[in-house]
């Protein structure tokens, strides 16, 4: 794809992981997807994606054969793709297409420039950050976030995985979690993380926050939990990576990469808003417990303060 400073591939590397499910055939942000994906399509689907990119309101009027005929590549690739974005087919994704066009709010992703004054980056820092929460609100699955709560609230104990960037994230989310009463740990060194991911069992539920999904350690604690028996629920960017192979629940945030703020950077802000709305799920399905242990917390933390 053809792009200029204010939009740049997101670095995903390709591996043998499936696509990224989208349960009951939902999609969304389909341009989002695309800009995601695009380095790890092969060059038939970098054509096609470009295409779509450049032509998306002549394509939510073509069928699948006139795409393949202007791109030089075959229906099947086509429908490759589309299965790549978590369409189940073209017909599926010329409605998000559309759906998408019609939205009041269009991609507002700016990239920083050398010369560009305090004024600038303030508004173009603050336009990134809303877009990637817009994103992964349409990203984010609403059953994959009710089976989230339901290993967790089954589980008997907890274990919260993060690595890097992602550490603080995990830490956040180990808190919010004991300020509601579930027995959870937060691991963030990666020789513990293995010892203790090959110590869960069936009674545990893990959290991984990895935004490439590629991190070796993470991925490698959160394989090892699997196999120990433990559920695991994965945070993570949309795209293949490694990790998804391992992951019982993925919920997925939605953030593209600039020259000057890695995806990592605006990842966390969507990292913490699905922290934010786990925890009021997990809350909510137990609430006077939830209420009852938040006030204990608070008139605990209160002695804290002058």
């Amino acid at each position: 794809m053809k792009r200029n400073s204010t939009s740049r591939p997101a670095s995903t590397k390709a591996n043998g992981a499936p696509p990224p499910e989208v349960p009951d055939g939902q999609v969304s942000a389909v341009l989002a997807r695309i800009e995601t994906l695009w380095s790890s399509l092969g060059p038939v689907g970098q054509r096609i994606a470009d295409f779509i990119v450049k032509n998306p309101r002549e394509v939510v009027h073509m069928s699948v054969s006139e795409v393949a005929e202007r791109t030089g590549s075959s229906e099947g690739s086509i429908v490759g793709l589309c299965k790549n974005l978590g369409a189940t087919g073209f017909q599926q994704v010329k409605i998000a297409l559309a759906q998408e066009l019609v939205r009041p709010v269009d991609f507002i992703h700016e990239d920083l420039d050398p010369q560009d004054k305090a004024d600038a980056v303030i508004r173009k820092i603050f336009q990134s950050n809303v877009q990637t929460l817009h994103d992964t609100q349409l990203m984010l699955d609403a059953k994959a976030m009710e089976r989230a709560v339901q290993l967790f609230r089954k589980a008997e104990r907890i274990e919260i995985y993060g690595i890097g960037s992602s550490a603080t994230i995990a830490e956040d989310a180990h808190y919010r979690m004991l300020r509601i009463g579930l027995n959870a740990k937060v691991v963030v060194d990666s020789h513990v993380q293995a010892i203790s991911a090959s110590l869960t069992n069936a009674k545990t539920a893990v959290l991984t926050i990895s935004h490439s999904g590629s991190t070796h350690e993470t991925v490698m604690a959160t394989r090892l939990a699997k196999e120990a028996g433990a559920a695991t629920v994965c945070i993570t960017n949309f795209g293949k990576s490694p990790i998804q192979a391992f992951a019982d629940v993925l919920l997925f945030t939605m953030a593209r990469e600039t020259n000057f703020r890695t995806e990592a950077m605006t990842s966390r802000l969507a990292q913490l808003a699905i922290i934010d709305v786990l925890i009021a799920c997990l809350a909510l399905s137990d609430y006077d417990t939830s209420v009852r242990t938040l006030r204990q917390t608070f008139d605990v933390l209160s002695l804290k303060r002058y």
